[in-house]
């Protein structure tokens, strides 16, 4: 059974910085991508950053230049490095993880999700 399993997030000031894990475990699949997506209260989830296995990374327009995203697709981790995080990114941050099921098809897997708060 895949399993997603997120560390970090919490409490943070404005300006300052959070990092959040994510392992993935249980698919004997081939790993296409893990992201990174956010929900707050009122608005649909939305995509932050994402990395494919070949590296490529993508970001939202709002975090461009705080957040990085690193991941390794031999662990299947995945990391996001938050920095001068905002008010507004204030969230509950879920992991995502893309998986190729051949022919074209994948599937795609959800973290529980972690709470990440910034507020002076």
């Amino acid at each position: 059974q895949v399993q997603l399993v997120e560390s970090g997030g919490g409490l943070v000031q404005p300006g300052g910085s959070l990092g959040l894990s994510c392992t993935a475990s249980g698919s004997t699949f081939s790993l296409v991508a893990m992201a990174w997506y956010r929900q707050s209260p009122g608005k649909q989830r939305e995509l932050v950053a994402n990395i494919w296995s070949d590296g490529t990374t993508n970001y939202r327009d709002d975090v461009k230049g705080r957040f990085s995203i690193t991941g390794d697709n031999v662990k299947h981790t995945v990391h996001l490095q938050m920095n001068n995080l905002k008010p507004e990114d204030t969230a509950v941050y879920y992991c995502n993880a893309l998986w190729s099921t051949g022919g074209g098809s994948g599937v795609d897997y959800w973290g529980q999700g972690t709470q990440v708060i910034v507020s002076a």
